[in-house]
């Protein structure tokens, strides 16, 4: 680990760390001054006391049926409503709320202190390719009908691009769909649609090392959104067929299959499986979900990330790319998606105890988060529900994800909203040393991983009179 002279560390950062000391000190000081020190103790007991209740009833909420279940909802609510009680009836309101308070401007502060020079950079962009053919998968049922709301499919067309629409009779094979293109003589694939589309559609882009072209016009589009693409303005992704640049990304591999944004497996994956699903989400994970926790339906599942077994976990999460570190279930964001390993995340609450034990990150039971090169998921059956891109799949055990570093080329707009920065870890140790020490150690930085020869592009070719660039 590299070590800084003190004098060499900004001035600033040295005094975001004193002012976040600063902020701890008051915060511990306001409960010591307004209640002494048996009254600070009695306000950590009982928060804490109501915060452990909170989450016991909201477990108890999720694993009981019928009046039961009830009751401890009932409980999850009312508990840190006797807390607020409590401190009302102490005279103590107003105390509690500037500790809060406090607390939240330390937070402020030391990750402002913590963030390095460069941090949250962005991926490295490379020329856009010429094309003379692009091909564009369209779904005009994605998104609530973005693709005719935006008028995609007219505006691709006056771009030079050729679009198919997903309209039937019937499924449209999509792999065949694309490959055939390819064979046409295709050098440009894209997709305007759901997670889903986009992840089959790249995995022929890249086997045949051509860019590929995202359009948010799904419901969610995960991928979309950590390329640094407007989710909202699908029309904006068009913009890079003629003013574009072009990204090496990470793409996901399960069985074989592509992924983009991430698989799931466990409560998730068994939920979204049932027939009801579609028709009754809430009602439908509300009774499936007391017999999955509890183990007394799916499958028992055997999580391996690069050494580290996990066993019994009641959802596993395995992402093409970490989620940001204080992403707990990967509802956030990706900062980059070349970083050449795959995210990982068990969950395990099979007991009262255990849901606890989420609060306080524990590293044996609970929550437990990685990043591997493979994640290998087993389970006590031959075959396992999984959740691929929001796509409901039945897979053969054991499940194999792996990852292949910058093995697709994205084009994408060179005018777009960007990915927002990662926060800092709070790293406790780096924290005091920018603030007292005479020497500060600062983290590794990860390599660059290495651009693997499938991912270096062809040799630009002179578009047409009239074609894209």
């Amino acid at each position: 680990m590299t070590v800084i002279p003190f004098d060499e560390v900004p001035q600033t950062r040295r005094w975001w760390a004193r002012a976040a000391y600063a902020a701890v000190v008051c915060a511990a000081l306001v409960p010591l001054v307004a209640a002494g020190l048996a009254g600070t103790i009695a306000l950590l007991l009982t928060g804490a006391g109501g915060l452990v209740v909170t989450v016991a009833g909201i477990y108890w909420f999720l694993i009981s049926r019928g009046v039961m279940r009830w009751c401890a909802l009932g409980l999850a609510v009312l508990a840190p409503l006797v807390v607020l009680v409590l401190f009302i009836q102490a005279g103590l309101l107003w105390e509690v709320i500037l500790t809060l308070a406090l607390g939240f401007v330390a937070l402020v502060c030391a990750r402002a202190a913590l963030r390095e020079r460069g941090e949250g950079k962005a991926m490295a962009e490379h020329p856009a390719p010429t094309w003379r053919h692009a091909f564009l998968v369209m779904n005009p049922r994605s998104g609530g009908g973005k693709v005719v709301k935006f008028d995609l499919r007219r505006k691709a067309e006056e771009l030079g691009a050729e679009v198919a629409l997903l309209e039937g009779p019937g499924q449209v094979d999509v792999d065949a769909l694309a490959r055939q293109a390819v064979e046409r003589g295709a050098d440009l694939l894209g997709v305007a649609g759901g997670d889903g589309t986009q992840a089959l559609v790249a995995g022929i882009a890249a086997e045949h090392n051509l860019p590929f072209l995202v359009i948010s016009a799904g419901t969610r589009n995960h991928f979309a959104l950590d390329l640094g693409l407007d989710r909202e303005d699908p029309t904006g992704c068009l913009d890079a067929l003629r003013d574009g640049t072009e990204l090496h990304v990470d793409l996901g591999k399960i069985n074989g299959r592509t992924f983009v944004n991430n698989a799931s497996f466990g409560v998730y994956a068994e939920v979204v499986q049932s027939p009801e699903y579609r028709d009754d989400k809430t009602g439908t994970v509300l009774e499936m979900l007391p017999d999955l926790i509890r183990g007394d339906k799916g499958a028992r599942l055997r999580a391996q990330m690069d050494g580290i077994t996990v066993d019994g976990p009641q959802a596993v999460l395995v992402s093409n790319g970490p989620y940001g570190s204080n992403d707990v279930v990967g509802l956030g964001r990706r900062t980059r998606l070349d970083r050449g390993v795959l995210g990982a995340v068990t969950i395990s609450a099979a007991s009262t105890r255990e849901a606890v034990g989420l609060l306080r990150r524990a590293t044996k039971h609970g929550l437990i988060q990685r990043t591997a090169a493979e994640v290998v998921v087993g389970a006590d059956v031959p075959e396992i529900p999984v959740g691929v891109d929001g796509e409901a799949l039945i897979m053969t055990t054991p499940v194999r994800c792996t990852i292949e570093p910058r093995a697709l080329r994205v084009l994408v707009p060179r005018k777009r909203p960007g990915v927002p920065p990662a926060q800092p870890a709070l790293d406790l140790v780096r924290l005091r040393e920018l603030a007292w020490g005479r020497h500060v150690s600062a983290p590794p930085v990860p390599p660059e991983p290495s651009t693997p020869s499938s991912a270096v592009p062809p040799p630009a070719v002179p578009p047409p009179a009239g074609g894209g660039s």
